[in-house]
């Protein structure tokens, strides 16, 4: 037989163990925001005209340049992934156009990895789009992958985005940034 004392003392340990593996978790978490944000700082951060418009308009409420449609647009990509806490950059020079996407991509460089972000009209032409589309390797399908690492292929409304990395956390991090959904139209408007 169980007694009190026993089923108290499990529970007690039990409690512990969840505090303890709590108070790691939060610790773990503000040391990577520490890290991410002391990178943040010590890299030189180049933003597209629309971004830094906003910012320097002083408010974001009501003077973001960036809609508020429920459709991504690429200022909006940039902003979600800076909240992130991804550094980002835009790729040197024009990305090139890609087998199966209608439209030519936006490069980006975060870190060390390569993100393209193709955005779309409206979610049926990015359908239209994907309907040819391999996922799993984001090249046309029954064709070879055309990207030089195997592909993180990310799609949000009118978004379609591939991450080139090695980091999995990396990719995950940008997965849930991304298919978050885009920003929603402001109901007051």
């Amino acid at each position: 037989m169980v007694s009190a004392r026993h089923i108290f003392t499990g529970l007690m340990t039990a409690r512990t163990c969840l505090l303890l593996c709590g108070l790691v978790t939060a610790c773990g978490r503000d040391s990577s925001r520490r890290v991410d944000s002391s990178v943040a700082r010590d890299l030189p951060v180049e933003t597209s005209a629309a971004s830094s418009t906003g910012r320097a308009s002083g408010g974001e409420k009501n003077s973001s340049p960036c809609p508020r449609t429920g459709k991504w647009a690429l200022c909006s990509v940039e902003k979600r992934l800076q909240q992130a806490g991804f550094v980002v950059r835009p790729a040197e020079g024009v990305a090139p156009r890609r087998a199966g996407f209608s439209v030519v991509p936006t490069a980006y460089i975060l870190g060390h990895s390569r993100l393209e972000v193709f955005v779309y009209p409206d979610e049926s032409a990015l359908a239209r789009d994907l309907g040819g589309i391999d996922t799993l390797t984001a090249s046309p399908r029954g064709g070879p992958s055309v990207w030089e690492t195997p592909p993180t292929f990310v799609r949000s409304a009118n978004l379609a985005a591939v991450f080139l990395t090695d980091s999995p956390v990396q990719a995950e991090r940008l997965t849930l940034a991304i298919t978050a959904g885009a920003p929603q139209p402001n109901p007051g408007r």
